[in-house]
């Protein structure tokens, strides 16, 4: 079961990924395509053309996880337009995304901080 207690960010890969990369080809596209860490409390998410599957690489303590999903029907809600290699979404966002919702929730409830107890 994906641990979310630890990341800091999520980061979906702009474009769609050759999902016959394993772990050390998908650190290394983000090490070198992402320029960001592999090592970091990060969820690095990946998607194929097709949008029916998808790899999550995570790094805990001492070692790589690398989460696979594959839809039996439908395809995953990928965002299309990015200004880059990477998108930064929330751990949130991340949960629609992985039921096969728009990122863009018009229904969901907004965010709230509170200040008191009523």
């Amino acid at each position: 079961m994906l641990n979310e207690t630890d990341i800091t960010r999520v980061y979906l890969a702009s474009d769609h990924t050759d999902l016959r990369k394993s772990i050390d080809g998908l650190a290394a596209l983000v090490q070198e395509s992402f320029e960001l860490n592999p090592f970091s409390q990060c969820l690095f998410v990946f998607c194929n053309r097709q949008r029916d599957k998808l790899k999550i690489l995570h790094w805990e303590h001492n070692g790589f996880w690398l989460y696979y999903r594959r839809l039996e029907r439908g395809t995953f809600q990928w965002p299309q337009e990015t200004s880059g290699p990477t998108m930064q979404i929330s751990r949130r966002e991340l949960r629609w995304l992985l039921d096969g919702l728009s990122l863009q929730q018009r229904k969901a409830h907004p965010k709230l901080t509170a200040q008191t107890v009523i």
